[in-house]
């Protein structure tokens, strides 16, 4: 079945943005033109605009300069929408704890040794502000801080790929379900494994990050695999 004529319209200027013809900041044609083109009417095209605007590709102002324009990535925002392909996939059948685990290796294990070579002060301090206290710290907080401690990682590598790819990991790892399920003293394991990749990555040690990096998550599948 044809999909609806704002849909057609819709995925023609998704094309025109994603493949880099229609650049960040650019003006699209205005809705007559839009019309004109298409061949439809004006209400189909300002639905077509609304559902790019609803998945963060466009922009649109009001006034005499108003117009819809293509928005500038937004890291945030794209991986929130991934953070909700991933949590959709975490709840079926077809993605489980060891497939995100083996994720997770793959992408944390060498951003912990590029973060080693190219973190700031200011990465550093992020990264502290991350710690937690297991003897003290509530669950909701611990999990904040072991998501906001590995983004902080990411973050470190100086590559925005690294942060928009790991982040939505962290808010599907756990389920109400796995928690349960941990060791008694998982959350002092994953304390100590945090300090001492940050101490590896305050001095340089990329070797030695990459390799307290995959210890912790092969704790952490051991640990879920009980």
């Amino acid at each position: 079945m044809r999909p609806p004529a704002y849909q057609v319209l819709a995925d023609e200027l998704r094309e025109e943005i994603t493949s880099g013809r229609l650049q960040p900041g650019s003006r699209l044609p205005p809705e007559p033109e839009l019309c004109v083109r298409s061949g439809v009417s004006r209400s189909t095209v300002r639905e077509a605009l609304r559902l790019l605007a609803s998945q963060h590709l466009i922009v649109t102002t009001r006034g005499v300069t108003g117009g819809s324009f293509v928005a500038h990535p937004d890291a945030e925002q794209l991986s929130e929408a991934l953070s909700t392909g991933l949590t959709l996939l975490s709840n079926s059948a077809e993605v489980g704890m060891a497939d995100l685990l083996e994720l997770r290796r793959a992408l944390e294990v060498p951003a912990a040794g590029l973060a080693a070579q190219r973190r700031t002060d200011a990465n550093l301090i992020e990264m502290r502000g991350a710690m937690f206290d297991p003897d003290l710290d509530e669950l909701e907080t611990m999990l904040a801080a072991h998501a906001a401690f590995h983004s902080a990682i990411a973050s470190a590598t100086g590559n925005p790929l690294f942060e928009l790819v790991t982040r939505p990991l962290y808010h599907v790892t756990y389920g109400e379900e796995v928690v349960e399920n941990l060791p008694g003293d998982y959350w002092e394991r994953i304390n100590a494994d945090h300090r001492e990749l940050l101490s590896c990555v305050k001095s340089g040690d990329a070797g030695a990050a990459m390799e307290v990096g995959r210890r912790h998550l092969d704790y952490i599948a051991a640990a879920n695999a009980r």
